[in-house]
């Protein structure tokens, strides 16, 4: 193997012979990266874990031991990209039994013969690529499925809208709105059962709501003006149309997508007061699936030019169904609609000049690691941007820290730690002595209750912390900017900048 395509190995143990042993084994064949303690293997996991190719770790170390390592990486997802083989020298079986259970793929107890710790490695590494290529096959493969039935429905959708004489933007709109409302629903209750996967097939769905419009005679579907009771009826009998062809699919008629699908189809013009339409359904007679697409249906409606009206405005659209201007809908979705206000306006303005919806783009990140290594080309761009971000760091005169609550490490940028005379990765720091000689905990800890006083919406918080530098005592102004994910308080991000 050339040295340019050797394997990276993070060695991680407190015992600088343990190392050098474990160097000497396994230098010729693989590029060895070491760490004295489970925080700076953290830190190197935190820069670099795609690039690894193996872990041999310690379990009895000072700061962060071994189970806690392990630990913090399943939190972090990157036990399922770094195989973790531990070298202990103890031997019992809660010990062992611990590792696995953590997710270790080996157990090495010393003292080791050479030939078996490299017999270990080979089949450790061979095995997790040939597990993470087979992972990868069946991904693609599920993705390049998903990806066709949803470019068919969408297809399919896309030619209703235009017959309908709307823009195919409207399916979009339909999608983004239900998927949104729904995770919002699944926040404030758990009566029906919205897992992540329940809201996607629902809002794959969506896209069906109005295939019955296809049965409708033109001169009715795009009349510009008021229609007559006899016109009204044939319009509303689109609903019933729709679902009376998905019933009568001489194929996956039991497949759930068609299931739900029909069941939007057939009852998003219901009320949630029993007074619309096809069947009278009122209150929680109407499927969940099918009341959320009524109310992302009104709302696009509203705010999207039809040939029969303009464009209202966001303000105008939330004050006319809130106000039961548009028909009635249940209490607990009208609060979900409230509750995604700020985000639907900017939405809005998105869409209105034909780009992606923000939470779309907010989301591809996550998307994309939830299925890891399905979208090469994708994944490669999101590296590089991660590859950006250390290199601007790096380049920064200004001092850029990150602090993670799962891990509880706080990360200095290089000239940051050359400044203040720290580590670059300080652990537990609210408890560090190095923090309690540098900074002042006075300024620190006002800090950290601003940072956990604000909410997800708020602007960043700004103060001056003062430092105690071998010059003397010296002053810094302060941005930080708490990080989420969902409605959850990850971390915190900011810069500190020489107050001269």
């Amino acid at each position: 193997m050339s040295s340019g395509s050797k394997g990276k190995v993070l060695l991680v143990d407190d015992s600088f012979m343990n190392r050098a042993l474990m160097c000497d084994i396994l230098g010729d064949e693989y590029e060895v990266i070491e760490a004295e303690n489970g925080v700076e293997a953290m830190s190197v996991l935190a820069r670099m874990h795609s690039d690894l190719t193996l872990m041999l770790l310690d379990i009895v170390m000072p700061e962060m031991d071994g189970f806690e390592v392990l630990a913090a990486m399943n939190k972090s997802g990157w036990i399922e990209e770094v195989p973790v083989i531990i070298i202990s020298s103890e031997d019992s079986y809660t010990y062992v039994d611990h590792a696995y259970d953590l997710g270790a793929t080996e157990y090495i107890q010393r003292p080791f013969d050479e030939k078996m710790v490299k017999h270990r490695v080979e089949n450790t590494v061979m095995l997790h690529a040939k597990q993470r290529s087979l992972e990868k096959m069946v991904i693609d493969q599920m993705l390049e499925k998903e990806k066709s039935n949803i470019m068919m429905v969408n297809i399919l959708s896309h030619i209703v809208e235009f017959r309908n004489g709307e823009s195919g933007m409207h399916v979009l709109h339909i999608r983004v709105l239900t998927e949104v409302l729904l995770e919002r629903l699944a926040k404030m209750t758990d009566k029906y059962d919205l897992t992540p996967e329940r809201i996607s097939l629902i809002a794959n769905a969506s896209a069906l709501h109005d295939i019955g419009k296809i049965a409708i005679p033109e001169e009715v579907l795009n009349k510009p003006g008021r229609f007559t009771p006899e016109e009204r009826l044939i319009m509303q009998a689109h609903s019933a149309a729709g679902a009376e062809m998905l019933e009568n699919l001489p194929y996956y008629g039991d497949e759930e997508l068609v299931k739900v699908a029909h069941d939007i189809c057939r009852w998003h013009h219901e009320r949630y007061d029993g007074k619309g339409y096809p069947d009278g359904l009122a209150g929680e007679e109407i499927p969940i699936s099918a009341q959320v697409v009524a109310l992302a249906d009104v709302y696009d409606a509203l705010t999207s030019e039809r040939v029969y009206k303009p464009a209202y405005t966001h303000e105008e659209a939330m004050r006319m169904i809130q106000g039961g201007e548009c028909g009635t809908f249940s209490p607990l979705l009208l609060a979900c609609l409230r509750e995604a206000d700020s985000y639907l306006e900017k939405e809005l303005k998105v869409k209105s000049n034909g780009g992606l919806a923000h939470e779309e783009m907010t989301n591809l990140p996550r998307s994309l690691l939830k299925v890891g290594g399905a979208s090469g080309k994708k994944l490669q761009m999101l590296e590089q941007e991660r590859e950006k971000r250390i290199i601007l760091s790096r380049m920064s005169k200004d001092i850029q820290f990150e602090y993670e609550y799962a891990f509880e490490l706080l990360t200095f940028n290089e000239n940051g730690a050359r400044i203040l005379g720290l580590p670059e990765t300080v652990s537990r720091p609210r408890t560090s002595e190095n923090m309690r000689k540098t900074v002042n905990f006075d300024d620190l800890h006002e800090l950290i209750d601003r940072l956990q006083a604000v909410g997800q919406q708020d602007p960043p918080v700004e103060m001056t912390v003062r430092a105690n530098l071998p010059e003397g005592e010296r002053k810094f102004n302060v941005i930080a900017q708490s990080l989420w994910t969902d409605d959850e308080r990850t971390g915190v991000i900011g810069i500190a900048t020489p107050i001269e």
